[in-house]
């Protein structure tokens, strides 16, 4: 009887494939906000960490501006509650952590409810989003698509180089406002009324 030669099991080489490192808002908590050379701000897809740089000079008065009609023509005349700058926890396990540019809350919302490590967890009924030069089309319509599939009413895209404000709602037409229009957010803030050109000034 012959007998075959077996390569012994240590020598046979183990492959391993790499586990990949899923991280949850509260490891985002604990990053710091400021490297040796650069200060930064994070996301979280699914798990996954996004490392970004945080909005410039020009892009933050931007944001200002979204920020502060919405505090005068919402949370002032008692609709809701209006944010700056704000982490949104759009999904849990994996972690799905975005930040806007801004949001609001409305009145039927309240109390908002904040993860223990301060993002929101209220999804908010209208997101805005202010372009940035690095902007991919693909990269936009991305986002969009998942605020409105974690719920949000209202998607604003502010374009600073075209001065223009699209409006996303689900099953519904895109509607692009104009320099010359009045930006509104139906069923959203009531009366809400602004011109476009305040919100995106020429310069």
């Amino acid at each position: 009887m012959s007998t075959a030669t077996l390569t012994p099991p240590s020598a046979v080489p183990v492959v391993r494939s790499p586990v990949e490192l899923l991280l949850t808002a509260a490891d985002v908590a604990m990053l710091p906000r400021s490297l040796a050379t650069t200060d930064v701000k994070y996301e979280l897809h699914d798990g996954r960490l996004i490392v970004m740089a945080p909005p410039g000079g020009i892009h933050g008065r931007r944001q200002a501006k979204f920020s502060r009609y919405l505090l005068t023509e919402g949370e002032e005349k008692g609709h809701g509650e209006a944010y700056a700058e704000v982490g949104i926890l759009l999904r849990r396990k994996p972690d799905h952590l975005v930040g806007c540019d801004a949001a609001f809350v409305t009145k039927a919302q309240l109390p908002t409810q904040y993860a223990s490590e301060g993002y929101l967890l209220t999804i908010p009924a209208l997101v805005v989003e202010v372009r940035s030069k690095n902007d991919t089309q693909p990269e936009i319509d991305a986002k969009v698509q998942e605020y409105l599939t974690a719920g949000v009413v209202l998607v604003w895209v502010a374009d600073p180089d075209s001065r223009t404000v699209t409006a996303h709602r689900t099953n519904q037409p895109v509607k692009v406002f104009a320099a010359s229009d009045t930006l509104t957010a139906d069923g959203v803030i009531p009366a809400f009324a602004v011109a476009v050109a305040d919100l995106l000034p020429a310069t």
